[in-house]
């Protein structure tokens, strides 16, 4: 039905354009500058740790401009997943509370909560993406 593979598409591929990972990082970048902006704006400016999010979302669109450049591309890409790990390490930690919010139980901080589990999705997802990249260049090389 649908081909999520990293391969070039069969047939017209005019139809199908598969996202590269320098673009994929950039997006990746914009929508966690955007998390991080939504949770400072939602903790009412108080708590700059909202802010995180942004942090590695501007480290990520710098990887995935640069990585536009040939030369850096496996430089950058590289960089960006060692990014992405350690967005996951930072946190992995608010999945318990996600769990136990989502099971109808009070957390102490929701809003830091949402926003820790959606950085560590958008990670988790970026990763395995990247890891899948890698090991498809280097079947290729």
């Amino acid at each position: 039905m649908f081909d999520f593979s990293l391969h070039e598409p069969k047939g017209n591929s005019s139809l199908i354009t598969l996202p590269t990972m320098q673009n994929l990082t950039l997006s990746l970048g914009i929508l966690l500058i955007i998390l991080g902006a939504a949770s400072y704006l939602g903790t009412g400016q108080e708590s700059v740790t909202a802010l995180i999010p942004s942090f590695f979302g501007i480290l990520f669109v710098l990887f995935g401009w640069l990585g536009k450049k040939e030369s850096l591309r496996k430089h950058m890409m590289h960089a960006a997943a060692g990014l992405a790990l350690l967005g996951i390490f930072g946190t992995i930690g608010a999945i318990p509370g996600l769990i136990e919010a989502l099971r109808g139980g009070e957390i102490e901080r929701p809003l830091a909560t949402y926003a820790r589990s959606a950085m560590f999705l958008m990670c988790v997802g970026f990763l395995i993406r990247a890891v899948q990249s890698f090991i498809a260049a280097r079947k290729q090389a």
